[in-house]
């Protein structure tokens, strides 16, 4: 397969081509919006990092570690959030934005279409010294529970190690 070129517009990546849409239709990277693929910028430097996109802006390649500070800028915790979804991935996983759940990603497990079943999780991605308070992890869980799904908790540490928790409610 050819490399996907794409165009940085903002916090969102595009691209028209034939590459961009077969992409789609294998692994479920981007989105269809009108007439072009929309990526958010975590599969964007995922895809870029797996030498299957590029990225341009103003008719210029954007380099890895340009783009790295560029989204830094756009999302002071995106290498944080970046760490979990390449390892989630990595392990087979179709990742996508969660914003309305009020968590960072909702996954589908191996195999699952994410156009026509559920997510298992939602995963909320924290630094391994997060504090929270138990309001703000009951209303997670209770999204995650009214909407079918586990609440999955990310803790990156300094190293860049993740550590998994999940979290699911039980009847007694």
């Amino acid at each position: 397969m050819e490399m996907i070129k794409s165009q940085l517009i903002g916090n969102l990546v595009y691209s028209n081509s034939k590459e961009a849409y077969t992409l789609i239709k294998k692994s479920y990277f981007g989105e269809r919006k009108d007439e072009k693929v929309q990526y958010n910028l975590l599969e964007a430097f995922y895809l870029v990092k797996k030498n299957k996109m590029e990225i341009i802006q103003k008719n210029k390649i954007i380099s890895k570690e340009e783009l790295i500070k560029k989204f830094e800028k756009l999302d002071k915790n995106f290498m944080m959030k970046y760490l979990v979804f390449e390892d989630l991935r990595n392990k087979g996983n179709i990742v996508k934005t969660a914003l309305k759940f009020g968590t960072d990603f909702r996954v589908y497990e191996k195999g699952k279409n994410p156009v026509t079943e559920h997510a298992k999780w939602v995963v909320s991605v924290q630094k391994s010294n997060f504090k929270i308070n138990w309001n703000e992890f009951s209303s997670k869980n209770r999204v995650a529970h009214s909407t079918k799904k586990n609440l999955l908790i990310a803790i990156v540490d300094e190293e860049g190690g993740i550590l998994y928790y999940e979290i699911k409610w039980m009847k007694m």
